[in-house]
C-alpha cells in the first residue's frame, strides 16, 4: 500500500498553531509526531520509544499547547538536563507564544530568581528538572495543583541519574486526573513499572 503523506492538518492540528508551524517552515511531522500526535490530541496517556533529535518536543508540544488553550490548567515536563530542559523550553515558546502561552524553566545551576519573575507571569507550562522543581515545591512557590498534562521526557536517562525519589515525590503532588506522556530512548523496566 502507498504510504499516505500526512501532514500536520491530517494529525487533527489546530488552525492557530498550523499557522505557527507554517512560520516556523515545518511542513512534514517526523515518524514520532505522526505516531503521538493523533494519540495525544485524544486526551490518552501514552508512552512513546524516541531517541534525541526525532522531533519529541513537537511530538508532544503540540497536543499540550491545544489543550492548554482549550481548557485552563497547566502542562508540566519534567527532564533530566539542564541543556535539554533549556532546549524543549525554547522549542515550546517558539510553538506557544504567538498564541499567547507563558513557559518558565526551572532548572538546577540557574539563578533562582529570575525562576521566581517567571512564576510570577503565571505560566502555562512548567518546564523543570526534577530537582530544582523539588526546591520551588519546598519553598512553596510552585503549586501543581492545575496541572493537565504531565511529560516525562527521556525518562530512562531521569532514571539512570538517579531522580526517580524526586519523580515519585511531584507525582503525589499533581492532579491523580490529568493526561501523561512518557518519552524514553530505551524502554527498561523501571521505565514500564512507572508507565503503568
Amino acid at each position: 500500500t502507498k504510504q499516505i503523506e500526512l501532514d500536520f492538518k491530517g494529525l487533527g492540528v489546530s488552525a492557530d498553531i498550523l499557522n505557527v508551524l507554517k512560520s516556523l517552515k515545518l511542513d512534514t511531522p517526523t515518524p514520532i509526531q505522526i505516531k503521538s500526535i493523533p494519540v495525544a490530541l485524544a486526551g490518552q496517556d501514552m508512552v512513546g520509544v524516541a531517541q534525541t533529535g526525532t522531533g519529541k518536543t513537537f511530538a508532544f508540544g503540540i497536543p499540550m499547547i491545544e489543550r492548554l488553550l482549550l481548557e485552563h490548567g497547566q502542562g508540566l515536563v519534567l527532564l533530566p538536563t539542564r541543556e535539554l530542559a533549556m532546549h524543549v523550553d525554547e522549542n515550546l515558546r517558539q510553538l506557544g507564544s504567538k498564541l499567547g502561552l507563558r513557559t518558565a524553566a526551572l532548572i538546577g545551576g540557574q539563578a533562582i530568581g529570575s525562576q521566581v519573575q517567571a512564576l510570577k507571569r503565571n505560566p502555562h507550562i512548567f518546564i523543570c528538572t526534577p530537582g530544582r522543581l523539588i526546591d520551588h515545591l519546598k519553598r512553596g512557590w510552585v503549586k501543581l495543583d492545575y496541572v493537565k498534562v504531565l511529560v516525562l521526557d527521556e525518562a530512562d536517562r531521569m532514571f539512570d541519574m538517579g531522580f526517580a525519589p524526586q519523580i515519585e515525590e511531584i507525582m503525589k503532588r499533581i492532579p491523580k486526573k490529568r493526561q501523561t506522556m512518557l518519552f524514553s530512548a530505551t524502554m527498561p523496566r523501571a521505565i514500564l513499572r512507572l508507565a503503568s
